[in-house]
């Protein structure tokens, strides 16, 4: 099972990113999830919010973002990148820029946020994989648009209410589920997945990855215990 770490592009800064990847890496990281700062991440907490917008105060040109991103792929050559863009960063860097930038450097798989299903379609025609977030309580249009999306699922790990169907209580039953439906790409869990503990449940579950999120990025002061919390997580999958 794949560990999936979640990687602020620009914070503190952009050399700082390509620097933290490399320690990702070697710590033993298998997927580094990079994100391009939004100026509108409304589906982010405060804490990736907060270093987006502090990313976006050291330095507001794209183009640095994806010279940055050009060369974490580069220096990490044995660890497929996957890119986190809102729609409205698609659109303020250009789409048919932001799509050469893509498959240029290999990026095909991707992390779309946003409600432009219009621009979602051209990335997909475009020749981008783009993920389907499913939650917890398995919508069903969720559960469709999962079955007719070209990219991995991802998959809420843990209810963050009560709200769950009776009908899949557990994470086991929901990747059952999906998988029961036909869904043969990979379904990666997150949301909720902080320790070995949690990795452990996930991969019992059926699932081929974790994302790993704020239980890294608060140790990016540390490079030790960062490097060491990253070897025990992986140890776990």
């Amino acid at each position: 099972m794949k560990l999936i770490c979640y990687l602020s592009n620009g914070y503190p800064t952009i050399e700082k990113s390509i620097e933290m990847s490399r320690i990702y890496t070697e710590a033993g990281c298998d997927v580094i999830e990079v994100d391009f700062p939004s100026r509108n991440p409304y589906l982010e907490g405060e804490f990736i919010a907060g270093r987006m917008k502090s990313a976006l105060e050291n330095c507001s040109d794209y183009s640095k973002y994806m010279e940055g991103i050009a060369r974490i792929k580069d220096e990490n050559p044995g660890t497929p990148l996957l890119v986190l863009a809102y729609d409205n960063t698609v659109e303020e860097i250009g789409e048919e820029a932001f799509v050469r930038f893509c498959l240029e450097n290999g990026l095909t798989d991707m992390i779309y946020v946003g409600d432009n299903m219009g621009l979602q379609k051209r990335l997909i025609d475009s020749g981008l994989k783009i993920s389907c977030y499913v939650q917890f309580h398995m919508p069903e249009n969720e559960v469709e648009a999962a079955r007719n999306s070209n990219g991995f699922v991802y998959l809420q790990a843990k209810p963050m209410t009560n709200n769950i169907d009776p009908n899949y209580p557990t994470l086991k039953d929901c990747i059952s589920h999906l998988k029961s439906i036909g869904i043969e790409r990979e379904i990666y869990v997150g949301v909720g997945i902080r320790d070995e503990e949690d990795i452990r449940m996930a991969r019992g579950s059926g699932a081929d990855g974790v994302f790993v999120g704020s239980t890294i990025l608060k140790l990016h002061d540390n490079t030790a215990l960062l490097t060491d919390t990253i070897r025990k997580l992986k140890s776990a999958t």
